[in-house]
């Protein structure tokens, strides 16, 4: 059996930053579903056992709140946090990303391209539009050249380009391929596949064990770790993945622990968050 209070994963060391993004997975996994509301204590208590301190603690609570996703009711010497309609958004949006997130199924052979030309000398342009466009799944060829296959990323990456000033000197296309070179050349020279597969190799080191003494805890770290996963990998077609992919087997993984642990850990906080 694992340890009862399980430490901290090294991908999220205690300190403010991760801590609130710890936060928003502990929002978005018990809070959400819920009544939409959590006492200090409660957030406190379930930190605690991650092995976040607790002013780190305090302060992602306090930076959550001034980002507009909490608001705070005093009651007596006490504090309970309720969500905004901002944060329900961000969360249920956020959800439906990390639980639904695997390879992509049903692919038409269609590309999208994004052509760009951004001036040296305009570095926050050049590094918004990269950031941006990578975080939406999309491939760089070469300098100013993008692509992915999800023809319905169309519009995100021209709100990109706009956003960043750099719409007027660039082109986007919905095409197909016809060559020359191999597809998977193209597609190995666009996204590093053997990094992505080694972090799922992790998750899967890292989950793939017997089931944990403490649920709520191991719940938080497993949601977390795989809530990565969407900004990481680009979530290919099947057939432009290699052949033994471990992405799946992480995804199984993911599926199982996360249904397996559900009741167990909901009914912990819930307990967490109805104490005096």
């Amino acid at each position: 059996m694992e340890s009862a209070a399980p430490a901290l994963s090294r991908r999220h060391e205690a300190g403010a930053p991760s801590a609130r993004g710890m936060l928003l997975t502990l929002l978005g996994e018990f809070v959400l579903p819920g009544d939409g509301m959590a006492w200090t204590s409660a957030v406190l208590a379930a930190f605690e056992r991650l092995g976040v301190a607790e002013k780190a603690t305090r302060q992602a609570l306090m930076r959550t709140s001034n980002a507009g996703l909490l608001k705070p009711d005093k009651i007596g010497r006490r504090t309970r946090w309720q969500l905004t309609p901002a944060a329900r958004k961000l969360l249920t949006d956020g959800a439906e990303r990390i639980y639904s997130f695997g390879p992509a199924t049903d692919w038409d052979g269609q590309w999208v391209l994004v052509a760009a030309r951004i001036p040296e000398t305009d570095r926050h342009a050049r590094h918004v539009v990269r950031t941006r466009l990578a975080w939406a799944g999309f491939g760089s060829l070469g300098p100013g050249l993008w692509i992915s296959p999800h023809t319905a990323r169309e519009r995100e990456a021209t709100k990109v380009l706009r956003e960043a000033g750099v719409g007027d000197d660039a082109n986007v296309f919905t095409a197909r391929r016809t060559g020359l070179s191999d597809t998977r050349e193209m597609v190995a020279a666009a996204w590093d596949l053997p990094a992505i597969e080694a972090e799922y190799e992790q998750f899967i080191a890292e989950f793939g064990g017997e089931a944990p003494a403490d649920m709520l805890a191991r719940q938080l770290e497993l949601v977390h770790a795989w809530r990565r996963f969407p900004s990481l990998d680009p979530a290919l077609p099947r057939e432009l993945l290699p052949v033994r992919w471990t992405g799946i087997k992480a995804a199984e993984l993911f599926a199982d622990r996360h249904g397996q642990w559900q009741a167990d850990s909901r009914r912990e906080w819930k307990r967490l968050n109805s104490q005096p």
